[in-house]
């Protein structure tokens, strides 16, 4: 039905072929809502724009949308709030991609020796991310979540970088790390310094496995099949961006499509890995793009029960080209965050955990997300560097006495989790001293103090 909720792209600029029309109704959509049928994305899409035949969103219906979600929430996981002790260790800014929502890379002709002047960016050897995530594990964390740009000097690992080297294809995007300051290793290796004491290793994007199997015909199976031999525990679904590929088209069209994103997270399931998956939403698209990803999403976790959680990632556009070049004027609206929730909880209905990341949204946003259908509220992170580069100013780090007041504060339980949910531990709100539990070498004392 409505053709009015098109914020992101009010005038049609793109000429998308998606567009918001349905042939339902928003009191059919939500009744199956409210009665647990599986979603179409027609349903979906009269959800997600309250089925306005205007611009804006109605303010009743919105709140039937998130009272719906709130209930699922409850039936499906009950009144805990997830939280992790975990540690970004991100390898390298150094990218050559060029998408447009983004301002953590930088290019990687910057990071030649040959190149003079500063450009901000970083690359870790292996032998400093083992470092830093020694550091972090001897204070608690349970897991380490790295991903990275893409380093043209990057290989999986050293059969890779042979191959590599031997070819004489012009159209790899490699470069030998005798040409860079700082040599950021292989892939494999970079996952063996990280893989320390029996910390939780929860990195490799689609985009990096991709980049990982360049120049070979092998399989994402063979590549994931690698990295877990190497340590890998877990794959992070970022990179999925909207699984609509006109939307990827505009918005950052040297990246893989989306049956590349989709084959590299089956394959990691296959190998037996646990992922996530996410969203980012609020720029070009539309409605009917957020709701057609979803379906991609659930039909992935049909297809592999894989998924661990999903999660809603609100763009943040401050400091990023689509912002810069007058595409977007902003981001997604608090009504639209809300709803991007809600309907993830209604829709997803094979994956029990949907994250609201205060990273994005913020301490009051991201509690206020905890009503609408979220149950996990992140980790603590400890170093934050995509976001913040984006313009983001919701901090780095979250301590578990500040997750604990929140999380109470709404008349919620506090739950310290592994990555996969297996592990779960109720944090005391009443204890003098707060920390986490679970990691291999975690004590109880706060991460923070």
């Amino acid at each position: 039905m409505p053709d009015a909720f098109d914020a992101a792209d009010p005038a049609g600029e793109f000429d998308f072929t998606h567009r918001p029309v349905t042939d339902q109704s928003f009191e059919n959509a939500l009744a199956k809502a409210r009665d647990g049928a599986r979603l179409s994305v027609a349903d979906g899409v009269e959800l997600i724009t309250t089925g306005t035949d205007h611009d804006g969103i109605d303010r009743r219906r919105k709140e039937q949308v998130l009272e719906a979600a709130d209930r699922r929430r409850a039936e499906v996981v009950g009144d805990e709030v997830t939280f992790v002790a975990n540690l970004n260790n991100n390898v390298t800014t150094a990218c050559n991609t060029g998408c447009l929502f983004c301002n953590f890379k930088d290019r990687s002709e910057q990071f030649r020796s040959s190149y003079q002047d500063d450009h901000g960016g970083f690359t870790k050897t292996p032998e400093e991310s083992r470092d830093i995530v020694s550091d972090a594990i001897d204070r608690g964390i349970y897991e380490v979540c790295s991903v990275s740009g893409l380093h043209p000097a990057l290989a999986l690992d050293a059969e890779h970088l042979e191959m590599l080297e031997a070819s004489d294809r012009g159209d790899l995007n490699y470069r030998p790390a005798s040409e860079y300051d700082v040599d950021p290793g292989t892939y494999c290796e970079q996952i063996r310094a990280m893989d320390v004491g029996g910390v939780h290793v929860h990195s490799m994007t689609p985009e990096e496995a991709y980049h990982a199997r360049r120049g070979t015909d092998w399989s994402y199976e063979e590549v994931f099949g690698r990295l877990q031999d190497a340590g890998l525990d877990s794959v992070p679904g970022t990179a999925a961006e909207i699984l609509v590929d006109e939307v990827r088209d505009v918005i950052c069209p040297g990246k893989i499509d989306s049956g590349e994103w989709l084959a590299a997270m089956e394959a990691a399931a296959n190998v037996g890995l646990d992922t996530t998956a996410t969203i980012m939403y609020g720029h070009v698209e539309n409605a009917t793009h957020r709701v057609e990803h979803l379906q991609k999403v659930r039909d992935l976790q049909d297809r592999t029960g894989a998924i661990t959680e999903f999660v809603p990632l609100s763009f943040v556009h401050a400091e990023t080209p689509l912002y810069e070049r007058g595409m977007v004027s902003g981001g997604a609206s608090p009504d639209e965050d809300e709803l991007m929730i809600a309907v993830s909880r209604l829709f997803l209905d094979n994956v029990d955990h949907i994250q609201s990341s205060w990273v994005k949204y913020g301490d009051a946003h991201g509690l206020k997300m905890l009503t609408c259908g979220a149950d996990d509220f992140m980790g603590t992170i400890l170093s934050e560097e995509i976001t913040k580069r984006a313009g983001g100013g919701y901090g780095e780090f979250r301590s578990f006495r500040e997750y604990t007041d929140m999380i109470t504060a709404i008349g919620r339980t506090p739950v310290e989790r592994s990555t996969d949910y297996e592990q779960r531990r109720v944090v005391d709100p009443d204890a003098d001293v707060v920390g986490p539990e679970l990691g291999p070498r975690a004590d109880g004392t706060p991460l923070l103090n």
